[in-house]
């Protein structure tokens, strides 16, 4: 596991999901080693350090691919959700969430916490405040999925 540990902003979140910056294609080697079967990629082609060739890099090590870029200064209920659903499928699967700095990927978990697994405030915030405390966007971004699920 240590040498996942020096994947940028690396963070276990439960025995099936770890979240992170963005891994070198090397990184991604250890990540399959580890038995990760799906990667979740957050990132767009903007985001610092986009590698194109990412998605047949994963599938070459033998593991699933998903791309749901997430525009940073848009993000959308439709963004969340389609994390959420490729979650709920995959309950049982070892899970690397990412984006460029795991910055959307802490707000999305918090939310997936909190709206999916009945996390608590305090709970859910301790992970996504271990990345940053969200700038103006995200938090509103936040706060409006909150409200719109009743929270």
């Amino acid at each position: 596991m240590s040498s996942l540990a020096q994947i940028e902003a690396f963070l276990p979140v439960s025995f099936t999901i770890t979240t992170s910056g963005q891994p070198t294609p090397e990184q991604f080697a250890d990540i399959a080693s580890a038995g990760y079967s799906l990667v979740i990629n957050l990132a767009t082609r903007a985001s610092t350090d986009w590698n194109p060739e990412e998605n047949s890099i994963v599938e070459n090590l033998g593991m699933e691919y998903i791309g749901i870029p997430i525009d940073w200064d848009n993000p959308t209920l439709s963004d969340f959700d389609e994390l959420a659903a490729k979650l709920n499928e995959n309950p049982e699967r070892k899970i690397w969430v990412h984006c460029a700095k795991n910055m959307r990927v802490s707000a999305m978990m918090y939310l997936y916490h909190r709206l999916h697994k009945g996390y608590t405030e305090v709970s859910a915030r301790r992970y996504l405040e271990q990345i940053w405390q969200p700038n103006q966007i995200w938090q509103n971004f936040i706060d409006a999925v909150m409200e719109l699920h009743g929270e």
